[in-house]
C-alpha cells in the first residue's frame, strides 16, 4: 500500500495540482486585496462613501454583555449574534468575478499562444468503406 501511495503522491498530475492550490491560495489573497484595498473603496467613492463591508442586517439581539459598537459588523459577528451580510456577500462577489475574469484572460492567453494540434482525419477502415458502397448500391436499386 505504500508503495502505491508514493506512486500516486509521485504522478504529475498530483504534484501540479499541489502547486495550482497553494498558488491560487496566494493569488486568492493578491485578489482580496485588489477588492478591499482598490476596487471597493473606488466603488465606495463613486457612490458616495459606500462602503459594501459593513452593509448588514442583524437578525438577532445583542447580548448583554455586549460593549461594542450596534453597527460594527465584525465585532457583532466575533460576538455571536446572527448576522445577515449582504455587504461582505457583494464584496465577495466581486472577488470571485475579478478571479474569474483574470483566469479568463489567461486562458484566452494561452489559447493564443500554444498552437493547436492538427486535426487528424479519421481513415475509415475497408470494410466500412464496402459496406458503405453496399448499402448505397442497394438503397439505388430500390429506387429505380
Amino acid at each position: 500500500m505504500l508503495d502505491e501511495f508514493k506512486a500516486f503522491i509521485a504522478r504529475g498530475n498530483v504534484l501540479d495540482l499541489a502547486v495550482a492550490v497553494i498558488i491560487g491560495a496566494a493569488f486568492g489573497k493578491i485578489v482580496t486585496s485588489l477588492t478591499d484595498d482598490i476596487i471597493m473603496p473606488v466603488i465606495g467613492k463613486i457612490f458616495g462613501g459606500l462602503d459594501f463591508s459593513s452593509y448588514f442586517l442583524r437578525l438577532g439581539a445583542i447580548p448583554a454583555g455586549y460593549a461594542g459598537s450596534p453597527s460594527d459588523y465584525a465585532a457583532l459577528k466575533k460576538a455571536g449574534v446572527p448576522i445577515f451580510g449582504y455587504g461582505e456577500f457583494i464584496t465577495q462577489a466581486v472577488n470571485f468575478l475579478i478571479v474569474a475574469f483574470i483566469i479568463f484572460l489567461l486562458v484566452r492567453a494561452v489559447n493564443r499562444i500554444v498552437p493547436k494540434a492538427p486535426e487528424v482525419v479519421a481513415v475509415e477502415p475497408a470494410e466500412v468503406a464496402l459496406l458503405r458502397e453496399i448499402r448505397d448500391e442497394l438503397k439505388a436499386r430500390r429506387a429505380d
